[in-house]
């Protein structure tokens, strides 16, 4: 926690977006550089906490996806899908240098009488607290930013995404203010800067990230439905207000993993488990989705790789024989956006809050989900139409399960953050989804342990670590 003040302008001043850390200290390098402006203005915060926000979305996808079996290793006993301890000291120090940054914005969003800055900050705060919280629990938030402190507490993680919660609730009410003295600076908003209604979407987004981490709560007795489609009923109407980011130094992340996959670094392998859910093995219905994910094997088939187990040919990693992450995907094509949030995962949460109350809303909400997100894909009509007509997808209201709806969500949140919050919801209960050959744990993995650089530096408020299958608060 210690580099987090040191750092806190750090990126905001960095002329290239891209460059992802600092090696010395704003403060450090201000007599170094007669180029580096000295004071952060609000537009230059603005694009640094849009980019990092997106960008943390990459970092955490990466780490996820493992884990809910997006990916998997080409090599037997991988660490992430084998549920191993690994240090991620560096995604913890990206999602705590993002959080500074949109603090910086928000302190001088008040001191300038910015509502609109302000409602920004606040979602982007929000959004990058709710990652950590997510991952670990009990983390820093309170005394995390104070100066005067290098060794902030950790607050209870229920007292965590309370003040995510409240921090959305404050962007709402800010964002729906329409006399800001200082506008939204259109140009440095990578998120939103390209709408003409640029506002009115950040006030969307802080509504439907709310609806979001009210549907996490489905386990516990605090889950309140009407709480939740109230939330959406405010938030994303179409896929046009869904909240991406496309501004790259080169490529989007995931293309470079694509990118170097083609190189042979080996990295970006599908799991069998997401390829088998849309190649027609586990539901008995083809997906063209598939199409848009990943590309055939140099064996004219979809073949995913067993988590856990590595590629079914060992030795024979340098050839296209199981399925990768795509280039000519419009999720990980070097162009494509990084999706932080979308329309298609909220009518799956919409779906969700229905389900016990109004099957007939239940069910529209979830057929909506899947048009959005075959659209999304890019999926031709014919074939969005045929998938959607087929008797295993349009079962009819009366046999709507919530297996359905997760499974459909599941897809529609690939390599998305999100997907680990919904696959321990649902207890992992995806059709035929198992443990990982080789596991290092005894059951399915439920958080990370803390990492070293915060042991390191803050280790006297660092909890004892737990076991690593062990769940969450709002997980129970």
């Amino acid at each position: 926690m210690q580099k987090i003040i040191k750092y806190t302008l750090c990126s905001a001043l960095i002329a290239t977006l891209g460059l992802q850390s600092c090696k010395k200290s704003y403060f450090d390098s201000l007599s170094d550089n007669p180029n580096q402006v000295p004071v952060a203005t609000l537009s230059t915060l603005l694009a640094t906490s849009t980019y990092k926000a997106a960008n943390n979305n990459y970092l955490i996808g990466n780490i996820i996806a493992p884990y809910v079996q997006y990916t998997a290793n080409p090599a037997a006993n991988g660490a992430g899908d084998t549920y191993q301890a690994i240090d991620f000291t560096p995604s913890w120090d990206a999602l705590y240098f993002a959080m500074a940054d949109a603090n910086e914005m928000k302190k001088l969003a008040v001191a300038q009488n910015s509502s609109e800055y302000k409602g920004v900050a606040d979602v982007l705060i929000a959004y990058n607290l709710t990652l950590v919280n997510d991952l670990w629990g009990d983390v820093p938030f309170s005394e995390a930013f104070n100066i005067n402190n290098l060794t902030p507490k950790y607050d209870k993680q229920q007292d965590v995404y309370n003040q995510a919660i409240a921090l959305l609730d404050e962007a709402i009410l800010e964002l729906a203010k329409t006399d800001a003295t200082v506008k939204l600076a259109p140009t440095s908003d990578l998120i939103y800067g390209k709408s003409t209604t640029e506002r009115v979407n950040w006030l969307k987004m802080a509504y439907a990230l709310k609806a979001r981490l009210l549907n996490k709560i489905s386990k516990t007795s605090a889950y309140n439905p009407t709480a939740v489609l109230a939330a959406l009923g405010s938030s994303f109407t179409a896929n046009t207000d869904d909240a991406t980011m496309a501004t790259f130094k080169e490529r989007n992340p995931w293309a470079n993993v694509a990118l170097s996959n083609l190189q042979q670094s080996l990295g970006g392998w599908l799991s069998e488990q997401l390829i088998d859910a849309l190649n027609g093995k586990t539901f008995s219905v083809f997906d063209p989705r598939i199409e848009k994910i990943t590309d055939k094997t140099i064996n004219n088939i979809y073949i995913g790789t067993i988590n856990g187990a590595g590629n079914r040919l060992p030795g024979a990693n340098t050839t296209k024989d199981e399925c990768y992450i795509s280039r000519n995907s419009p999720w990980t094509s070097d162009t494509s956006p990084i999706f932080i949030v979308t329309f298609a995962e909220l009518k799956f949460i919409e779906a969700e809050a229905y389900f016990n109350t109004d099957k007939t809303k239940a069910y529209a909400a979830y057929l909506a989900g899947i048009s959005a997100n075959m659209d999304k894909f890019q999926v031709t009509a014919a074939n969005r139409d045929a998938y959607l007509a087929n008797p295993l997808v349009s079962v009819g209201e009366a046999a709507l399960t919530k297996d359905l709806i997760f499974k459909e969500k599941y897809i529609a949140t690939y390599l998305n953050p999100e997907a680990w919050n919904d696959a321990r919801r649902f207890d992992y209960q995806y059709k035929d989804f198992g443990m990982p050959a080789n596991a290092a744990l005894p059951t399915f993995i439920r958080r990370l342990d803390y990492t070293q650089g915060e042991r390191s530096k803050n280790g006297a408020n660092v909890p004892a670590d737990v076991p690593r299958t062990t769940k969450l608060w709002w997980d129970q």
